[in-house]
């Protein structure tokens, strides 16, 4: 009796998780996939155009300004997706994003500098705005108890795409250089056509309120977001965070050069970080999975930060650089899913724009974090880590106090919720059984969308 009471206690496991995931979801994260693999603009697009003819200083303004249009994008993305469903959303954003990007090449010319800046600013604001809608669309469609895996399989989607697309457009770029655009926008117009054809459809509810009456909701979002001190605490501590991690990328290549170790060590490090993510993400949040959500972001954030942190450590060799790695990622495999499933609990009237908050705040972080983490190594040195290790300290308290409201374990939320699953969930999984309500499931889903790495 204790064995049968224990296996009805036990974290759903991967293969549960798997197997849950309705078909809609499998979808999106395939369209993720798709994109991740072919988003070849943020990562070569200085390169394309220094070889177009650019100097360095206007190629990376140009790489500036596509990231200025993105965090902007993510706020946008969570307006559209609240007015015009998720579905519409990612069509629409990666079809304008599939057209634009097609449009580089025609326009890389340096003679054609103003227009291009243009181009390249447009596209960073929609190749972004689709994420806060496919978040939302993997929150509504992924049962409750599996709904923080749903994320893990997200994020997993879009590391084996930002695996895997540097070693295609290394093929492409033997061949021609512009097919990194014909490669990328194709993927985006790709994805665009799949979310048409198979996301599910919105419920048409929107229409039947005035302009007025509307414009009052949406006002009314905006400040109950504001009046969230949960919330706030949370998107501190996000934004805390993205400044540590973008470290990883910006300091900690300088600084491993810098102590005289091969440009091949963080490669390796950079090899490792995927891998781990990849293979154990999954198997990492079913164990983690009857976690309060508090403990799982406090936990995982303070063990990431420390392991950024153990950059600093004097006389790193390279095992041990190759350690710290694992522990950072390991906190990584903890807080992540949780973190980023956050939002997507808010209720539905203001559950876009809760999303659009939460990963504009991150790609702030991500956007700004370099830039200071550089200045501060340049004046300090490795102080630059122990200041990620206070950080990481603070965001970890930060992120306790900012979950707390979500401190049920899930099993516990699962049987106090009187109104059972979401209809859409209800629909899905009547889709996913062969049952007859197919043509409900295309008329009634709910609204929930997906980050991309694009």
């Amino acid at each position: 009796m204790s064995v049968s009471k224990s296996k009805e206690n036990a974290a759903p496991g991967v293969l549960d998780a798997l197997r849950a995931t309705p078909r809609s979801v499998r979808y999106l994260l395939g369209g993720v996939l798709l994109n991740q693999l072919g988003a070849f603009v943020q990562t070569f697009l200085v390169l394309y155009l220094t070889h177009r003819g650019y100097g360095v200083d206007k190629a990376g303004f140009l790489l500036g300004a596509y990231g200025v249009g993105a965090v902007v994008g993510t706020l946008l993305g969570g307006e559209l997706t609240s007015r015009l469903g998720s579905r519409n959303t990612i069509t629409t954003a990666m079809s304008c994003s599939a057209v634009l990007v097609f449009l580089i090449p025609w326009l890389a010319d340096p003679g054609d500098y103003p227009v291009l800046l243009g181009v390249v600013v447009v596209l960073g604001l929609m190749t972004q705005s689709y994420r806060p809608a496919a978040s939302a669309l993997l929150s509504d469609l992924m049962p409750d108890e599996y709904r923080v895996m749903g994320f893990s399989m997200l994020r997993i989607a879009m590391n084996i795409g930002a695996a895997a697309g540097p070693l295609l457009a290394a093929g492409l770029i033997q061949i021609d250089w512009n097919l990194l655009f014909w490669v990328d926008g194709s993927t985006a117009l790709a994805y665009a056509l799949l979310a048409a054809a198979l996301l599910p459809r919105p419920a048409s509810t929107a229409g039947a309120q005035d302009p007025g009456t509307a414009q009052e909701a949406h006002r009314s979002a905006y400040g109950t977001m504001v009046r969230d001190h949960r919330f706030l605490l949370y998107l501190t501590s996000m934004l805390l965070s993205a400044l540590v991690y973008a470290q990883f990328f910006a300091v900690l290549p300088v600084d491993l050069d810098e102590a005289g170790h091969p440009t091949s060590l963080y490669s390796g490090v950079l090899t490792l970080s995927s891998a781990l993510l990849i293979s154990f993400e999954l198997a990492v949040t079913a164990r983690i999975g009857r976690w309060r959500a508090s403990t799982a972001a406090t936990v995982g954030t303070f063990v990431y930060c420390l392991g950024i942190a153990g950059y600093g450590l004097p006389g790193s060799v390279p095992a041990l650089v190759l350690l710290t790695t694992a522990v950072s990622v390991g906190g990584l495999m903890v807080s992540g899913p949780t973190l980023w499933a956050h939002p997507a609990k808010a209720d539905e009237k203001v559950r876009g724009r809760y999303i659009a908050a939460s990963q504009t705040v991150f790609g702030l972080g991500s956007a700004v974090g370099p830039a200071l983490g550089m200045l501060m190594w340049t004046h300090y040195g490795d102080g630059v880590w122990a200041t990620c290790a206070v950080l990481g300290v603070v965001a970890a308290a930060l992120a306790f106090a900012g979950l707390r409201s979500s401190d049920e374990p899930r099993d516990a939320a699962e049987r106090t919720d009187p109104a059972g699953p979401e209809p859409a969930v209800k629909a899905v999984a009547a889709e996913d059984a062969g049952a007859a309500r197919v043509t409900a499931a295309e008329e009634t889903p709910g609204e929930t969308a997906i980050p991309s790495g694009r």
